[in-house]
């Protein structure tokens, strides 16, 4: 029924204005009387094998990917549609708008996503209250917080900003993840160079234990599929020195070949990253070389162009812990983690 309405209705409609509704009616819905209940029993993931990663018991090893639920508002309705754990943001030290409308929109042909949205979030301290309201009233759930620095934060001051964030965060996220490989924050991408990387990771490590001393809060950073091979090896060795907990590959491309939609679209459409299939080959890609890399010394989330079981299960195949999803789940609609998590394999 969903692909029938998207392909018949939502697929017409602004793509940004879409999700904001759409994402209203489901934390509308789970605020009702029993509603969370009713989405759980229509949608909630059965028979999926459950994962120890990351010192946590997560119920499937299939998480909603960071960019959905940017401030922390819908997690106990996302949880209930099947996914193992939610992973917020990005969140960034202070509030900011992102970039100008119209920043999202769908590549139908590609069954893809380009956005260029910029971290638009309501600020670090508003999350942190959220997440704190929610362990107060016992809500369960595993939740991931991804941190990223601001716009208009100077390249030279963006370690402060992440040590600021996490800082703010760490205390209530159960694993932290330092995105530094979105493409629509400018100079972003540079803090992938391995001898920033080093000291900026150090310094949310050491932030990460000030702030949560009785805890120790797994650390992972999230990369780009753009990154060529051996600095893909270099992050690999880097992650591995400095006792980071995991590894995300990856995030969006900005790569544009092979897509179905026609060039001339493709760039009236304008900058921004590519999700969905487009960017699968080379995530699985950087997946294989990671795991090649440093085996099971580093939990591996593997994410990008996930679209069914099949595909969930190559990851798991070629080395990932646990997987993500996010393109997926807007072409797949609120069954899409249940059918995919009850086609997986038990782990041996």
């Amino acid at each position: 029924m969903y692909r029938f309405v998207y392909w018949l209705m939502l697929q017409r409609l602004p793509a940004e204005g879409t999700h904001r509704v759409m994402f209203a009616l489901l934390r509308a819905l789970a605020t009702l009387p029993g509603g969370t209940r009713l989405l759980r029993a229509l949608y909630g993931a059965r028979a999926a094998p459950p994962v120890r990663a990351l010192g946590l018991e997560l119920p499937t090893p299939l998480g909603l990917a960071a960019g959905f639920d940017k401030d922390a508002r819908g997690i106990d309705a996302l949880l209930a549609l099947g996914f193992g754990w939610i992973e917020i943001g990005t969140v960034t030290p202070r509030p900011q708008p992102g970039n100008p409308r119209p920043r999202l929109f769908r590549l139908v042909r590609d069954r893809a996503l380009l956005n260029r949205l910029g971290f638009n979030n309501q600020g670090a301290h508003a999350v942190a209250a959220r997440l704190a309201r929610r362990r107060a009233r016992g809500r369960a759930g595993i939740v991931g917080v991804n941190i990223g620095k601001n716009k208009a934060t100077a390249d030279a001051d963006a370690i402060a900003d992440y040590v600021t964030g996490a800082e703010l965060l760490a205390p209530h996220a159960d694993y932290l993840v330092v995105n530094v490989s979105s493409p629509n924050t400018p100079g972003l991408r540079d803090l992938q160079a391995v001898d920033r990387l080093g000291e900026l990771l150090a310094a949310v490590r050491a932030a990460c234990d000030r702030a949560s001393p009785t805890r120790r809060v797994p650390l992972l950073v999230k990369i780009a599929p753009d990154l060529a091979d051996a600095d893909v090896d270099a992050v690999a060795d880097l992650a591995v020195a400095l006792g980071l907990d995991g590894i995300i590959a990856t995030n969006t491309t900005i790569s544009r070949e092979g897509l179905t939609t026609p060039a001339a679209e493709v760039e009236r459409l304008g900058a921004g990253g590519l999700s969905g299939p487009p960017v699968r080959a080379r995530a699985l890609a950087v997946l294989r070389r990671l795991h090649d890399r440093i085996g099971d010394q580093l939990v591996l989330i593997a994410v990008g162009g996930i679209e069914s079981a099949a595909e969930a299960q190559a990851r798991l195949d070629a080395g990932a812990t646990l997987l993500q999803g996010y393109t997926g789940f807007i072409y797949g609609g609120p069954g899409w983690a249940r059918r995919v998590c009850r086609a997986l394999l038990p782990r041996s």
